[in-house]
């Protein structure tokens, strides 16, 4: 549904003026009132000959199974904004003015019209319209309160995408260097302090040399693809069938293990230069991924 429509629709209820008294399921007694002094610990003495003012709301209370009337106007304007994709509400404010206490016996009916409809805006829940309605109660011809009630209809945002359930590697000492370089955006390699061989993946001792003081190199994250399979089945957690699982060759000459993403596994070949990308889990998990460059 447009803007325009829905200015359109707010006008012509705007328009309609007040809808039909609607009378309270019960009159004014002490035993309800009762039990919204106790509730609330208010123990002024005047109660329950007479009731709380702020209880006016409650008297033409729909109840757990009542239904709105046709003519209500929130109600009537609450349906358009749902149509239209408005569907959560928040109140934003509410101004109650009363003429004058009630007493036991007296029997309350409401009326509401539709006052202001004003949008779309942005808000920090999202988008949405600003309906205020105007409510008067009366005992018989005689008004004894109103209520100015405004509320926001708003669209609620996207909601983020569930985690990922994926197949999560273990790390230990001598792999969280290449887990760390990961989620900070780089491809780490480790390196022998002694005779500087590259290698992956890591260990504790150099199979060059037997050395046990590695470190690490920052890899370009370029290479070509050394070796790949197809993989259809069975399912993988976090993967869509069928995936490519790449061993790609860096240009600094060690091999590394990764899903190449984005491309039609009937095109990929040896030797397709391909660019390591950073597939970011979650918080706490970042895996090596190829993509064409």
């Amino acid at each position: 549904m447009s803007t325009q429509l829905i200015e359109e629709a707010a006008r012509r209820l705007v328009a309609a003026g007040d809808c039909a008294p609607r009378l309270a399921r019960d009159p004014v007694n002490e035993p309800m009132v009762r039990n919204w002094t106790e509730a609330l610990g208010d123990a002024n003495p005047a109660y329950p000959e007479v009731a709380p003012p702020a209880m006016v709301q409650v008297w033409t209370m729909l109840g757990l199974g009542g239904q709105r009337p046709a003519d209500d106007p929130l109600g009537a304007m609450t349906a358009i904004l749902d149509e239209a994709g408005y569907t959560s509400v928040v109140a934003t404010d509410c101004a109650q003015t009363y003429h004058r206490y009630l007493r036991p016996g007296e029997h309350l009916s409401v009326r509401s019209r539709l006052t202001d409809v004003v949008g779309p805006k942005r808000t920090a829940l999202g988008e949405g319209w600003f309906v205020t309605t105007v409510s008067t109660w009366s005992v018989g011809a005689e008004p004894v309160a109103e209520m100015m009630f405004r509320v926001l209809k708003f669209r609620p945002p996207d909601p983020p995408p569930p985690p990922r359930d994926v197949l999560r590697p273990t790390v230990n000492r001598d792999t969280e260097f290449f887990w760390a370089g990961l989620a900070e955006g780089e491809l780490r390699v480790q390196r022998c302090g002694d005779c500087g061989a590259l290698r992956h993946p890591p260990g504790p001792m150099c199979p060059r040399c037997g050395a046990t003081n590695p470190s690490y190199v920052v890899a370009s994250g370029d290479g070509e693809v050394y070796s790949f399979v197809v993989h259809h089945h069975p399912p993988v957690p976090g993967r869509s069938l069928p995936f490519v699982v790449a061993l790609v060759e860096l240009t600094e000459g060690v091999r590394v293990l990764g899903e190449l993403r984005d491309v039609d596994p009937a095109e990929v070949r040896v030797g397709l230069p391909v660019r390591i990308v950073f597939d970011r889990i979650d918080d706490e998990l970042t895996l090596p991924a190829w993509g064409l460059r």
